[in-house]
C-alpha cells in the first residue's frame, strides 16, 4: 500500500513534466528583429572607438 502512495504522485509529477509548448515566430519578423538587433550593436561599436587625432604634417 505504501508504494502506490509512493508510485501514484512520481507518476503525476512525470506526466505533467511532458507538456511542450510551441511558439510560432514568423521567419520574416525575426529576421528583421535580428537585423535590428545587428544594427544597433554596430552602431554602439562604432561609436565607442575611440576617435584616433594624428598630428598635423610639419612642412
Amino acid at each position: 500500500m505504501k508504494k502506490i502512495w509512493i508510485a501514484v504522485p512520481l507518476v503525476a509529477f512525470a506526466l505533467s513534466a511532458c507538456v511542450t509548448i510551441n511558439i510560432y515566430f514568423p521567419a520574416a519578423a525575426a529576421e528583421k528583429a535580428a537585423d535590428k538587433i545587428i544594427e544597433e550593436i554596430w552602431q554602439v561599436q562604432k561609436n565607442d572607438k575611440p576617435v584616433v587625432k594624428t598630428p598635423a604634417a610639419k612642412e
